[in-house]
């Protein structure tokens, strides 16, 4: 919980400035990597790392956060991205793909402040934990299958540059890495532990050092789109604004565009419950939202992708001790700054290495302690803690039901069906569901 007393004045300013620094490296390779995962490629995610994290954090109703690109968002817009370049020329002939998308997402940043405007952040609650539970592991599985096609180009999928044994060797390295790095660095230096660099980054360095240094065949990431001053980024912006606002086009956007802002509103106000357990405050539900349907909306115009308050890197900004808004604004702006600073050294990173952190993200994003919880109870090994939670089969086929129809379908038809129904069946059975002892909020999601 945070102490107000040491919340202010020069030092703690000093320490949210470090604090800053540091995560904005966290943030920086996971926007590239969820860039890359959304298919609008890295400097597209980097860019909306910085933006969203600096607009959230001045406008957003939890004080200290950082938002930004996140894998369930970047999966859902690499759909868009996907339906933007396969369908929309035989559906609206003449709309420019880019234009599209950038409709897609402005109208998921207007429908959350429609959202805010109508208090509905109160409802966050009333989403069962079961259903919860099933979309992320969902979303889970969703990363693991798109960066398995990525590497062996499977399933129409063009696989990375280079070769495909190099690189499957650097995306296993890479999940090992992010595996071992922190309770190694705990056991053999725990007093250096807060200095060195996240597992994250340390990884994106070790990796491209070692790929350069045996010169190893693979391809680099492409930092296509970027800028070069701000006259090059007016344009940019200018070239982004979609130019079509079609009755057609909106019909075809708005169901996109719900699902996003019906994710990017349960990603983040389940984040805000976290942090707010971290802090002892009271996040501001609907002042959240608006920030994030701001921010959303702001990226849209910068060829960017949409993000969310992301578990993760607001997490981390707590643990290292954050206790200033500011701390989310020092975020994006170092993120903006060494974004550009950095651009030809973040060019040699290997494709492979953000595969690699993707899958680590897959597995923190997907919920194992409601399945090793069933499990454990129909192998007939009680648990040794008393509060570990109770799943029957009722839960357990609401948790595989909203997985299943969140990968083969689609989110927001995984969450009204699911949801409906574990009213419908407890109300049917008047017992007590067990799982809602279950906190899979608290696990982290990128």
């Amino acid at each position: 919980m945070s102490d107000p007393a040491s919340s202010s004045g020069p030092a703690a300013l000093f320490r949210n400035l470090v604090v800053g620094l540091a995560v904005s490296f966290v943030a920086l390779s996971l926007g590239a990597a969820f860039g890359i995962l959304s298919g609008r490629g890295a400097f597209a995610g980097m860019i909306s790392a910085g933006v969203i994290a600096l607009i959230t954090s001045l406008l957003g109703g939890t004080r200290v956060q950082c938002s930004g690109p996140t894998a369930p968002m970047s999966v859902v817009a690499a759909t868009v991205i996907a339906v933007a370049f396969d369908q929309l020329a035989s559906e609206l002939p003449g709309v420019a793909p880019d234009h599209f998308i950038n409709a897609v997402f402005l109208l998921a940043g207007a429908l959350m402040l429609l959202m805010a405007a109508l208090r509905l952040g109160r409802f966050i609650s009333l989403v069962p934990n079961v259903v919860i539970s099933g979309f992320m592991n969902g979303i889970a599985l969703l990363i693991w299958i798109g960066q398995t096609e990525k590497l062996f180009g499977l399933g129409g999928a063009g696989a990375f540059a280079g070769s495909i044994a190099y690189n499957c060797a650097i995306a296993a390295c890479t999940l090992v890495f992010l595996f071992a790095y922190p309770p190694l660095i705990r056991r053999c230096c725990p007093r250096l532990g807060r200095f060195m660099p996240p597992g994250t980054l340390a990884v994106l360095i070790a990796m491209t050092a070692a790929a350069r240094a045996l010169d190893l065949p693979v391809g680099t990431i492409d930092l296509a789109g970027g800028f070069s001053d701000f006259g090059a980024l007016a344009d940019l912006v200018a070239a982004q604004w979609p130019r079509d606002w079609s009755g057609a086009l909106v019909l075809l956007a708005l169901p996109f565009a719900f699902e996003l802002a019906l994710l990017c509103y349960l990603d983040t106000l389940l984040t805000s419950l976290v942090v707010d357990r971290l802090t002892g405050e009271k996040s501001r539900q609907d002042k959240e939202l608006v920030a994030q349907g701001v921010a959303n909306g702001t990226v849209a115009l910068l060829g960017g992708i949409p993000g969310a308050q992301a578990t993760i890197r607001s997490v981390l900004v707590v643990k290292e001790g954050g206790s200033q808004r500011i701390v989310g604004v020092f975020i994006g702006i170092f993120v903006l700054v060494e974004m550009v600073l950095f651009q030809d050294l973040i060019a040699t990173i290997p494709q492979a290495v953000f595969a690699g952190i993707l899958f680590k993200a897959g597995y923190d994003v997907c919920d194992l302690d409601t399945v090793l919880a069933y499990v454990r109870r129909f192998a007939g090994r009680p648990a040794t803690d008393p509060a570990a939670v109770f799943v029957a089969h009722k839960e357990m086929l609401i948790v595989a039901g909203t997985t299943l129809v969140t990968v083969v379908w689609d989110l927001n038809t995984a969450v009204a069906v699911f949801t409906l129904l574990f009213y419908l069946v407890n109300k049917i059975v008047q017992t007590h569901n067990p799982i809602r002892d279950l906190k899979p909020l608290e696990r982290p999601t990128a």
